[in-house]
């Protein structure tokens, strides 16, 4: 498992949000969010696309553990089910994503999303491999 002080990734959207890195290792990953109030949406409740971000890359983090050369994992496909409100302003949420079977371009991973013992939504998703970020640099302002 990678420390928990040390987040694999540089993500200003992450940083933004809040997200805290848990751990990664051996097909699994751990992030975790106290929620803020910009996090809620016009109901009060934790806004679904918080839900998603935080499902989506602890899925992403399982399966780059059992591919270490790979730079990044990027999402090709993502369902999600949401069973339940995620939390309110001062609640803490817990993000745990598995990789259950990888090849040597893509890997399928799913993941719970929990708030104390309850959990609120589930997700599944298809991630390819990345060894360069260059498609990035290709991308021009404006």
């Amino acid at each position: 498992m990678f420390p928990s002080h040390i987040f694999p990734i540089d993500n200003p959207f992450l940083t933004y949000l809040g997200v805290e890195f848990v751990e990664m290792g051996d097909g699994a990953a751990e992030l975790a969010l106290t929620l803020q109030p910009h996090h809620m949406n016009s109901w009060q409740v934790t806004h679904g696309g918080v839900s998603m971000t935080m499902l989506d890359v602890v899925m992403a983090l399982a399966g780059r553990s059992l591919y270490p050369q790979a730079e990044a994992a990027v999402t090709v496909e993502m369902k999600t089910s949401f069973l339940q409100p995620a939390g309110q302003t001062g609640a803490r949420i817990v993000a745990k994503g598995r990789a259950f079977h990888r090849s040597t371009t893509m890997c399928f991973c799913d993941a719970e999303l929990w708030h104390g013992d309850h959990l609120v939504a589930k997700a599944m998703g298809t991630f390819k491999y990345l060894k360069h970020h260059r498609a990035a640099l290709k991308i021009k302002p404006g």
